[in-house]
C-alpha cells in the first residue's frame, strides 16, 4: 500500500507504484493536475440539472421524526453547538446564583451545601461541558466548509459524540435538580471528594468520563478530517489556518485528556471498591491525582483559547482586506503553544510543597508560554494595520477579546512568580485571572465568530443593532465583574466560600461584582435573542457578504445538504481572492465528484502533505444505530453511580453489539466497481486499506490517545515509588512472576498471529489467515488468564501496591478482550465474505490496534512481573 504522504505519483501521471505485501492496481488513473482548458470547458446545463438532482437525493437529510437520526456535518454541528450552548447559559444562572449569596456579608439565600454544589457544576459545566465540546461542535460543523469537502470521514461518529454528549450533559446537569449534584469542586481533589458521601462525586467521574469519550473521538474525527479530506492541491502550508488550529488542538486534546481518564479510573475504583489509590494511610498519595488532573487542565486552559484565536485567525484578514501576516509563524507558535503547554501544570501546584527547583523549571515555562501565544496576537494586529481595515461587529467582538485577554496574560505572568502566587492562590485574584483568561480568550472571540459565520450557517444575517447592545453590555459588566475581585483577592478573600463577615474591606467590592454580573447576564439574553429570533423576513443575504477570501464562502444559498457542488482544485490560500473563475466553475460541476451516480455519499481522501487525491471514501449516511449506540453506552457509564453493575454490564454489551452492527453493516463495503470517474479524467479507486485509508488513521490517533491514558497508570507506579518510602510494602505478597512470563508470551503470540493472518490474507493464503484468526483470541484468552492468576492473591484494599497491580490488569484485561472482539470480528468478516485479500481494511485496523496493545501488555507485565521484585 501507498503511504499518505507518498508522491510517487507524479503530475500529470497519477498512476504510481505501490508498496505492501502483494501488488494492488488500485490507484488513480488519469490526468493530474487539471489544465486551465480541462477547466475551461462548460457543463451542458441538462447535464448539470441531472447532477444536481442526484446529489440532492443522495445528501439529503431525513425527515419529520427521522430527521434526529441525521449525521450531515451542519445538522450535527448545530445540534452540538446549540447544546453546549445551553449548557453555557445554565452554567451562567449558576454563577448568578452564586453571585447573589455573596452580593453582601453573612448571607443566607443559598446554604453551604448548595452554594458547593453550585461552584462545583459551574466551573465543570463550563469546561466540560461548553468550553470544549463548542470547539468541537464548530470544528464539526464548519471544517469541511473551510476544506472544500463534502463531509467529515466519519458523520455517524460526529453523531455518535453529540448523542454522548447530550445524555452525559443532561445526567450531569440534571442531578442539580435532586440535590445530589458533585460539590468538592470542578477538581474533585481527595480526599474531600474521595471521603464526599453521597453520588455526587461518583455523577461527576462517570458523567464527565462518558463526555471526555465524546471529546476524544470528536478529536479523532476532526484530525483525520483536517489530514486526509483536504480539496486536491490544497498543501499543508496553504491550509487555512483554522485547519491548522482544529489540528494542534485536536492533538492537544489526544494527549490531555487521558491523563484525567486514566486518574477517573483510578479514583472510581477508589470510591467504589475501596482501592486506596489517594488514601496516605494505606501508601496512596493525593498528590497523584493533583497530577494528573493538571497535567490535563492546564492544556485545557489552551485547547480553550487556539480555537478562539483560530476564528479571529479567519476574522481578521477579512476585514483588513489582505492575507494574514506572517501566516509561517502563526502556525509554529500555534505548534509551540500547544506543545509548551504540557509543561506547566506545576504552575497550579506551587503551594503543595514541590521541591523549589520544581518551581523554578514550571514558573520559567509558565512565563515562556507567553512568547508563541504574543506572535500570533501581534501577527493580527500587524495585518490589520497593513491592511484597509473594515470596521465591523465581529472586529468589534475580537478587538474586546483581545484588550481582556491581555489584561488576563498579566496577571497570569505574576502568578507564573512562585512567591507572588504563594500569596494570591486560592483567592480571588485567580478567580478574576482565571475570568479574563476564558472570557478575553475563548468567549469573547467565539461570539465574534458567531457574528461572522452565522450567515454561513443559517443563511440569515444578525442584527448590527443587537449585536452591539450585547457588546457593551457584555464589556462593561464583564470589567466591573471582574476588575474588583483583583483587589478582593489581594484584601484576601479566599474563593470557594459561601459567607463572610462584613468589616473585611469585601463588602463593596462584592456588591458591585454581582450587580455587574447581571448586566454581564443582560448582554446574553440578548445575544441569545439574537441568535433565536425569528427570521422569516429577512431578505436572502449575499453569498459572500463579508468578502472573504476562503472556501467556506463557497456555500449555495438557498442551503444544500451536499457542503460544496463539486470539490475544487485549491493552490492558493484565499482562492476566492485569487481565482474568480473559481465560484463560476464550482457551481457548475467543473471539478471533482459533480455528481452521485450510484446514490451514495462521498468524497475524496487526499494524501497527507501534498493532497493529491487517493480514493473516493464512501460516507456513512442517516441511521438509528448512532443513538442506540450512545444510548447504551451512557448506560454503562451512568449506571454504576448507582452500583447497579450488572445492568451497566449488559448495557455495555449492547453498546458492543449496536457498535459491531453499525462497523458490520456499513463500513469497508466491498464496492461495485475498483474505480470510480472523479471528474476531470481522474479515475480514483472507492477502496483502501492501510495507511491509505481514514479508518487506519483514525486507529492509529485513536490509539495514540489509549497510549497517553496507559502510560498514565504507569506513571502512577514510578510516583508512588519515588513518593513512598515504603512501595512496595515491606512483606507485600508480589505477583507470581511464571504466570506473567506466560502472560506476556501469550500476548506476544497472539500479536503474532494476528499480523500473520493479514499477511496471509494478503498473500491470497484465506484459509490459513482464518486458522490464526482462530487461535489468536484463544491465546489472547489465556494471557489474561494467567494475568489474572498472577495477581489473584493480592488485595488490593489493603495498600496501594496490589490496587495498582489490579488496576494495571484491569486496563490490560479490558483491551485483551476488545482485542478478542476484533479478531473475531475479522474472521467472521472473512467467513461471510466481507473481507477479502483485495479488501482488508478490517485487519489493517485490527493489527495497528494489535501493535499498540501488545506493547500495553509486554509492559504491563514487566512492571508487574518484574519492577516489584527489582524494588525490593
Amino acid at each position: 500500500m501507498t503511504r499518505p504522504d507518498d508522491e510517487n505519483a507524479r503530475d500529470g501521471d497519477m498512476t504510481g507504484a505501490s508498496e505492501g505485501e502483494a501488488p494492488d492496481k488500485r490507484t488513480a488513473e488519469g490526468p493530474y493536475p487539471p489544465t486551465e482548458a480541462m477547466l475551461a470547458e462548460p457543463v451542458p446545463e441538462a447535464l448539470q440539472r441531472e447532477q444536481v438532482a442526484r446529489l440532492r437525493a443522495a445528501w439529503a437529510p431525513p425527515k419529520a421524526w427521522r430527521y434526529v437520526t441525521a449525521v450531515n456535518n451542519t445538522e450535527v454541528g448545530k445540534w452540538y453547538s446549540m447544546t453546549a450552548f445551553v449548557f453555557m447559559l445554565l452554567a451562567g444562572l449558576l454563577a448568578l446564583a452564586m453571585r447573589a449569596q455573596l452580593a453582601v456579608p453573612e448571607n443566607d439565600l443559598l446554604s453551604a451545601d448548595r452554594f458547593n454544589q453550585f461552584f462545583t457544576m459551574h466551573g465543570s459545566a463550563m469546561m466540560f461541558l461548553f468550553a470544549v465540546p463548542m470547539f468541537e461542535a464548530v470544528a464539526i460543523l464548519m471544517l469541511p466548509g473551510f476544506l472544500g469537502a463534502r463531509d467529515m470521514p466519519f458523520p455517524r461518529l460526529s453523531a455518535f459524540g453529540f448523542w454522548c454528549f447530550l445524555i452525559g450533559g443532561i445526567f450531569v446537569m440534571g442531578s442539580l435538580l435532586f440535590d445530589a449534584a458533585p460539590r468538592a469542586g470542578w477538581f474533585m481533589y481527595p480526599p474531600l471528594a474521595t471521603k464526599d458521601e453521597g453520588p455526587g462525586s461518583d455523577i461527576w467521574l462517570l458523567g464527565l468520563s462518558f463526555i471526555e469519550v465524546a471529546s476524544i473521538a470528536a478529536a479523532v474525527e476532526l484530525i483525520v478530517g483536517t489530514l486526509k479530506c483536504r480539496p486536491p492541491g490544497m498543501r499543508v502550508n496553504i491550509m487555512p489556518l483554522y485547519a491548522w488550529y482544529v489540528l494542534v488542538v485536536g492533538g492537544m486534546i489526544l494527549f490531555a485528556f487521558p491523563p484525567l481518564i486514566a486518574g477517573d479510573f483510578l479514583f472510581e475504583l477508589e470510591r467504589s471498591f475501596d482501592w486506596p489509590f489517594f488514601d496516605p494511610t494505606r501508601g496512596g498519595d493525593p498528590m497523584l491525582w493533583q497530577h494528573l488532573f493538571w497535567i490535563f487542565g492546564h492544556p485545557e486552559v489552551y485547547i480553550i483559547f487556539l480555537p478562539s484565536i483560530a476564528i479571529a485567525a479567519m476574522i481578521v484578514p477579512t476585514m483588513a482586506r489582505r492575507p494574514i501576516v506572517g501566516y509561517s509563524w502563526i502556525v509554529l507558535s500555534a505548534v509551540g503553544t500547544g506543545f509548551l503547554s504540557f509543561g506547566l501544570w506545576v504552575h497550579h501546584m506551587f503551594t503543595t510543597g514541590l521541591p523549589s527547583i520544581s518551581l523554578g523549571i514550571f514558573s520559567a515555562a509558565s512565563e515562556a508560554v507567553v512568547i508563541p501565544t504574543g506572535i500570533q496576537l501581534f501577527a493580527f494586529v500587524a495585518t490589520l494595520m497593513a491592511g484597509r481595515v473594515k470596521m465591523s461587529l465581529p472586529l468589534l467582538w475580537i478587538a474586546g477579546g483581545l484588550a481582556i485577554f491581555t489584561a488576563g496574560g498579566l496577571t497570569g505572568l505574576m502568578l507564573a512568580i512562585a512567591p507572588f502566587d504563594f500569596q494570591a492562590h486560592d483567592s480571588y485574584f485567580v478567580v478574576a485571572h482565571l475570568h479574563y483568561t476564558l472570557f478575553g480568550g475563548m468567549v469573547f472571540p467565539l461570539i465574534a465568530g458567531v457574528y461572522y459565520f452565522f450567515p454561513f450557517i443559517q443563511k440569515k444575517m444578525l442584527s448590527e443593532k443587537l449585536g452591539r447592545w450585547a457588546f457593551w453590555l457584555i464589556f462593561t459588566g464583564f470589567n466591573l465583574t471582574f476588575l474588583p475581585m483583583h483587589l478582593t483577592g489581594l484584601l484576601g478573600m479566599p474563593r470557594r466560600i459561601f459567607a463572610y463577615p462584613s468589616g473585611l474591606g469585601w463588602d463593596w467590592l462584592n456588591l458591585l461584582s454581582t450587580c455587574a454580573a447581571f448586566v454581564i447576564a443582560a448582554g446574553f439574553a440578548i445575544l441569545a435573542w439574537d441568535i433565536i429570533r425569528p427570521k422569516s423576513r429577512q431578505k436572502q443575504i449575499p453569498r459572500n457578504p463579508w468578502d472573504a477570501g476562503t472556501l467556506e464562502w463557497t456555500h449555495d444559498v438557498p442551503e444544500e445538504a451536499w457542503g460544496v457542488r463539486s470539490i475544487p482544485h485549491i493552490t492558493s490560500r484565499y482562492p476566492l481572492w485569487d481565482d474568480p473563475k473559481l465560484l463560476e466553475r464550482l457551481d457548475s460541476g467543473r471539478y471533482y465528484l459533480p455528481d452521485a451516480q450510484e446514490g451514495k455519499r462521498e468524497t475524496i481522501i487526499t494524501s497527507v502533505i501534498d493532497a493529491k487525491p487517493l480514493y473516493v471514501q464512501r460516507v456513512t449516511g442517516p441511521a438509528w444505530i448512532s443513538i442506540f449506540a450512545a444510548a447504551f453506552t451512557g448506560g454503562a457509564f451512568i449506571l454504576p453511580t448507582f452500583s447497579l453493575y450488572l445492568p451497566a454490564a449488559i448495557s455495555g454489551a449492547l453498546a458492543v453489539c449496536c457498535i459491531l452492527v453499525w462497523l458490520w453493516r456499513d463500513t469497508a463495503q466491498i464496492p461495485e466497481h475498483d474505480m470510480k470517474d472523479a471528474g476531470l479524467g481522474l479515475r480514483l479507486p472507492v477502496y483502501a486499506s492501510g495507511p491509505q485509508s481514514v479508518g487506519w488513521w483514525a486507529m492509529w490517533i485513536t490509539m495514540l490517545g489509549d497510549a497517553t491514558a496507559y502510560a498514565s497508570l504507569i506513571f502512577g507506579f514510578f510516583f508512588y515509588w519515588t513518593a513512598s518510602p515504603n512501595f512496595p510494602p515491606e512483606g507485600a505478597v508480589l505477583p507470581d512472576g511464571a504466570l506473567v512470563a506466560i502472560a506476556a508470551a501469550c500476548f506476544a503470540a497472539a500479536w503474532a498471529l494476528t499480523l500473520g493472518a493479514r499477511l496471509l490474507n494478503r498473500a491470497g493464503r484465506v484459509g490459513a489467515a482464518r486458522a490464526a484468526l482462530v487461535f489468536a483470541p484463544l491465546l489472547a484468552a489465556g494471557a489474561g488468564t494467567a494475568l489474572f492468576l498472577a495477581v489473584r492473591e493480592l488485595d488490593p484494599t489493603a495498600h496501594a501496591f496490589p490496587a495498582l497491580m489490579w488496576a494495571i490488569f484491569v486496563w490490560i484485561g479490558a483491551h485483551a478482550g476488545a482485542g478478542i472482539v476484533m479478531q473475531l470480528y475479522c474472521l467472521a468478516r472473512s467467513v461471510f465474505g466481507r473481507m477479502t485479500p483485495r479488501h482488508d481494511a478490517d485487519i489493517w485496523n485490527v493489527t495497528l490496534f494489535w501493535h499498540f496493545h501488545a506493547i500495553s501488555a509486554l509492559v504491563a507485565c514487566a512492571v508487574i512481573g518484574l519492577a516489584p521484585g527489582a524494588m525490593q
